[in-house]
C-alpha cells in the first residue's frame, strides 16, 4: 500500500504564534510531526511524507532535519485548498491518495494514518475517508467542540455536527445505544477530489456549523468513516496544549 503523506503547517497563529516551529524536546513541532508518520514510509506503506508550509521559515526547518517540504501560498482560505496545491507542485496524479496529517498533532497514531488510507483505498465509492471513535459521556456528546459523524450501513458518513446526534428522544439524559461517535479530524483524499475542492461553492450547512467536510457532502461527495477503538492523542491548541505535551516528551517513555 502506497500513498503521500501531506502535513499542512501554518505560520500564523491567533492563539499560539509560530505554532509550527514551537520547540518540542528540541524539534519543530512540525518535524516531530514528521517523524512520526516517516515511519510508513520507512516499511514501504507510505511513498512520500511531505509538509505543506506557507511560510520559507517552516520550509527551513524542515529541510535542516532532513524533512521533505513545499513552500505553498499564503492566501489559501483552508487546508484543503492548501493541499490541493501541494498535490500541484508535488505532480501527483488524480488517482493517488493522500492522507491528511495536521501539522500541530505530534501524538498522532501512524497506525490510524495507515488504516485511514487502507480504507479509501478499499472503497471505490468514496472520494474522501476519516477516522472516528465512540463517545463514552453525556458531557462529550453535548459539548459542541467535540464534532460528532453518523454513519449508514456502510460506514459511509450521513451527516457531520457538532450537535449531539443521533439524538435520543426518549432518554435525552442518557447516552444513546450504540454508541455516538466522535469525528477524529484526519482524512485521505483522492487527488482529483483534492483538484475539484477548491472550485465547489460552500454548502449552507457547512457555514452554519463551521464544518468544512459538509461541503463535500452537499456536493455528492462520499466520506468512508473508520471507527477506532482508541482515541489518539490531542492535538496543540494552546500554550497549555504544548506545555502538556513537552512534558510527554521529555518524559523516560514519550506517548506511543
Amino acid at each position: 500500500m502506497t500513498f503521500t503523506v501531506l502535513i499542512p503547517a501554518r505560520l500564523a497563529s491567533t492563539r499560539l504564534p509560530n505554532k509550527p516551529l514551537a520547540d518540542i524536546a528540541g524539534l519543530p513541532m512540525v518535524v516531530r510531526v514528521a517523524q512520526r508518520v516517516l515511519s510508513l514510509a520507512g516499511d514501504g506503506t507510505a511513498l512520500r511524507v511531505v509538509v505543506a508550509a506557507d511560510s520559507p521559515l517552516i520550509v527551513a526547518a524542515c529541510q535542516a532535519h532532513g524533512v521533505d517540504a513545499v513552500l505553498t501560498r499564503v492566501d489559501h482560505p483552508c487546508g484543503s485548498d492548501r493541499l490541493s496545491e501541494a498535490c500541484t507542485l508535488l505532480g501527483l496524479a488524480d488517482d493517488e491518495i493522500v492522507v491528511n496529517v495536521q501539522g500541530d498533532e505530534p501524538l498522532m497514531d501512524p497506525a490510524l494514518v495507515a488504516a485511514v488510507a487502507k480504507l479509501l483505498q478499499q472503497t471505490p465509492q468514496a472520494h474522501i475517508s476519516t477516522a472516528a471513535h465512540a463517545i463514552d459521556s453525556v458531557a462529550d456528546f453535548r459539548n459542541p467542540n467535540v464534532v460528532k459523524v453518523v454513519l449508514d450501513a456502510q460506514n459511509l458518513g450521513l451527516y457531520f455536527s457538532r450537535a449531539p446526534i443521533a439524538f435520543p428522544r426518549d432518554t435525552p439524559d442518557q447516552l444513546p445505544q450504540p454508541a455516538p461517535l466522535r469525528h477524529i479530524g484526519i482524512y485521505a483524499y483522492r487527488v482529483s477530489f483534492l483538484r475539484a475542492f477548491p472550485s465547489l461553492s460552500q454548502a449552507p450547512m457547512e457555514v452554519t456549523e463551521s464544518l468544512e467536510q459538509l461541503r463535500a457532502l452537499w456536493h455528492g461527495y462520499r466520506i468512508a468513516v473508520f471507527v477506532t477503538d482508541q482515541a489518539p492523542g490531542a492535538g496543540v491548541d494552546t500554550p497549555q496544549d504544548l506545555a502538556r505535551v513537552r512534558q510527554l516528551f521529555a518524559s523516560p517513555t514519550p506517548a506511543a
